[in-house]
């Protein structure tokens, strides 16, 4: 009678901290992009205006930073594919400057602020944030823009799967 009394009391003390956990763990974000703003259509705009749509985050201390112009050159390749899964492509540049690319990008508004909220420790750094707002990928080194897609279409496969996945109608008891 001691142990269900005691087991009742835990159970009783835990549901409020379930409970506040419980959208985290629905939406599958294991690691949440830390949120930033940027100029865009209409004014300024933040991270999360963009759920449901991929990130591509590219941030350097500058435009003429040689990793940035290497990861600049690569993304070119990927970028009609990236686009086509509705990828937005934003940089952060710590001296305000213009993207040495073709690319439309967004403009972050504090690339110094966005650079520490990623953890930037060098001179570049890029991210793909998938459309749950998870942090896929963070690597200080250019990558190939197919990888970038691949990381964007294994997320948005992932999570179709899942959708098509949860079950239909009330919960079983």
């Amino acid at each position: 009678m001691m142990l269900r009394r005691t087991l009742s009391l835990a159970l009783a003390a835990a549901c409020p901290l379930l409970a506040s956990l419980a959208p985290c763990m629905g939406a599958g974000v294991v690691r949440p992009a830390p949120s930033f703003t940027f100029a865009g259509a209409g004014g300024k705009n933040s991270l999360g205006s963009l759920r449901g749509q991929p990130v591509v985050l590219v941030i350097a201390q500058g435009g003429k930073t040689k990793a940035l112009r290497a990861q600049m050159k690569s993304l070119k390749n990927g970028y009609h594919d990236c686009a086509s899964r509705g990828a937005v492509f934003i940089a952060a540049l710590g001296d305000g400057g213009a993207v040495p690319s073709d690319i439309p990008f967004a403009l972050a508004s504090n690339g110094a602020a966005v650079a520490a909220a990623y953890g930037m420790r060098g001179d570049f750094l890029i991210a793909v944030i998938g459309r749950d707002g998870n942090l896929d990928l963070v690597t200080d080194k250019p990558i190939a823009g197919a990888r970038v897609y691949e990381v964007i279409k294994n997320n948005f496969d992932v999570q179709d799967k899942a959708r098509r996945e949860l079950p239909k109608g009330p919960p079983p008891r």
